[in-house]
């Protein structure tokens, strides 16, 4: 277990209170974005208390002081400056074997400004009970308990990391032991990128390699619960279903305010950890910048694919949102798009003939208190949809809790 020398002008007071003024019910809702993040308006999702990373007061309330430099937080527990200078300390004691992929995790480290995006060289024989599950087009899925776990958080008192044991699916890259690709990387960065504390896409914990194939894999967070076709098979009643919705676009927020687009959004990459309510966005594969069009081609499950990437246009921020009508028609429903129709051409060539208008049709089956305001915001038009859908469907959770409120 890492450990890291303690400062020597750290009081045991210090230790004693290393979070103290932390507000816990505030810093569940609050994210921190830097200056050169996409986003510079701490009003740009309403549920979310953005903080800005030079914003030393806002950081305080949200996350405390740190126990060791006495500078607010960075994150839940986290102070950026102290563990980036013992992470580096500790650089030359590991090693993936390729010079691209340390360099890319010791950048993680040395930025990490939440435990979510600092990522680790994790070597195989550190998982247990590695059990294969699936292969896609390019890869491998495994599922393994990780005993030791994730680094949450420094104990100063006891000079050492404090780690979460996971459960955790690894995902190989089919030929990659000699050459690793940039879509590989490129998909880990856009896990970290748009994944803060507590949003909503999957967590990647860091990289490890197949001793046996000496493929790599990366390392992500189990999710127990399966993916959103799973959940609607269990029923759910209207507000848990609007609490789903404010999690699945909240996620596509994350990856839309990175400067991103996902390109392949379905209810099968929408996952749940566990029982409760809170879901998270997988498969980045495909993601990329915005302003990226060197990947071209038709991707994705047709059943969610926009019109216009049907005809051959490039992907946008207005398809993602589109794929989303799908899927909140999907889950407000409970039917599977198109479940009856073979996923082929003529299945493209239907959805082409839909005309533009017929999009708002996707959420009649939402209730009329919340219809209006949502089809409000379905411009399709527009590039910037996921953050108004979110603050409505923020409403109506709103209302819906004070509808409850006054009913008991």
């Amino acid at each position: 277990m890492d450990t890291s020398k303690q400062n020597s002008d750290t009081t045991k007071t210090d230790v004693k209170n290393l979070w103290k003024e932390c507000d816990c019910e505030y810093q569940y809702h609050a994210t921190i974005f830097s200056t050169d993040s996409t986003t510079e308006s701490d009003e740009t999702v309403s549920i979310l208390k953005r903080v800005n990373i030079m914003d030393l007061e806002k950081r305080k309330e949200a996350y405390g002081v740190c126990g060791e430099c006495n500078e607010p937080g960075t994150g839940w527990a986290w102070c950026q400056p102290c563990n980036a200078k013992r992470l580096k300390e500790n650089f030359n004691n590991w090693t993936s074997g390729n010079n691209n992929i340390d360099e890319f995790i010791q950048q993680s480290q040395l930025n990490a400004f939440i435990c979510t995006k600092c990522l680790e060289w994790i070597p195989f024989e550190k998982f247990e009970n590695v059990t294969y599950l699936t292969r896609g087009g390019f890869s491998k899925i495994y599922s393994a308990d990780w005993p030791e776990g994730y680094i949450e958080e420094w104990d100063i008192e006891n000079q050492e990391w404090i780690r979460i044991s996971e459960k955790v699916v690894l995902k190989s890259l089919n030929n990659s032991s000699n050459n690793i690709s940039n879509d590989f990387l490129n998909e880990i960065k856009y896990y970290i990128s748009g994944h803060f504390h507590f949003s909503n896409t999957v967590v990647c914990f860091g990289i490890t390699q197949d001793p046996n194939t000496k493929d790599y894999m990366m390392v992500l967070k189990y999710y127990e619960g399966g993916n959103l076709r799973n959940i609607l098979t269990k029923g759910s009643d209207y507000k848990t279903k609007i609490d789903y919705l404010f999690y699945i676009i909240d996620g596509l927020s994350g990856i839309h305010d990175a400067g991103n687009i996902h390109k392949d959004f379905h209810s099968g990459n929408i996952l749940q950890y566990n029982d409760d309510e809170i879901l998270s966005i997988s498969d980045l594969g495909m993601c990329q910048p915005v302003n990226d069009n060197e990947r071209k081609g038709i991707y994705g499950v047709i059943p969610y694919m926009a019109p216009e990437v049907l005809r051959g246009y490039q992907y946008t921020k207005a398809a993602d949102i589109y794929s989303f009508g799908i899927i909140m028609n999907e889950l407000m429903s409970e039917e599977i798009p198109h479940n009856d129709i073979s996923h082929d051409n003529n299945l493209a060539n239907i959805i082409l003939s839909i005309y533009l208008c017929f999009f708002f049709l996707l959420i009649e089956p939402i209730s009329s208190s919340s219809a209006n305001p949502i089809s409000e915001c379905l411009d399709y038009e527009s590039n910037e949809l996921a953050n108004p859908i979110s603050e409505c469907l923020d409403c109506e959770l709103n209302e819906l809790d004070l509808k409850q409120d006054d009913d008991e």
